[in-house]
């Protein structure tokens, strides 16, 4: 079927099934690859992205059920790593192996779209379905609060 869906600004339209999974509609079909496959059932976060800025797992969110809504993935944060929380984590060195990092920014994108200041218990709630293999929990922590300083502007 046809079906046209709008990525980070951009609209596209698909000849794919109804069920296919979003996440091999951004990679496979529309070339998005920044959008990771990790586990399938949506319990490591890998392939988070925003359906109408609601931090969603691509994975098992079907591509009919996109239609009509705004979806953001990696890629439509910023084209030059200036989104704060890109910045922050270059700055912290957030990243080891990197698999995870899209999913966590995302979701921790989500986060701070609906809270500027976060707790560190408002962090982990909101970063608690992310897994990262290599650890980087502390790291991840302290980007966000960074973020949220790039964000608001008190410390640049």
């Amino acid at each position: 079927m046809a079906f046209k869906i709008h990525i980070n600004g951009t609209t596209h339209e698909l000849d794919v099934e109804p069920e296919t999974p979003l996440l091999w509609v951004l990679r496979d079909d529309i070339g998005l690859t920044g959008t990771k496959f990790g586990c399938g059932i949506a319990q490591c976060g890998a392939c988070t992205v925003h359906v109408d800025g609601q931090p969603v797992r691509s994975c098992t969110t079907t591509v009919a059920s996109a239609i009509g809504r705004e979806i953001t993935t990696i890629e439509g944060l910023s084209d030059d790593n200036s989104h704060p929380l890109q910045r922050a984590w270059i700055e912290h060195s957030v990243p080891q192996c990197g698999y995870c990092q899209s999913g966590q920014l995302m979701s921790a994108a989500a986060l701070l779209s609906r809270r500027a200041d976060p707790s560190d218990n408002e962090i982990d709630s909101a970063m608690a379905g992310n897994l990262c293999r290599c650890g980087t929990y502390p790291r991840i922590r302290k980007a966000i609060h960074r973020a949220a300083e790039l964000k608001s502007g008190s410390k640049t």
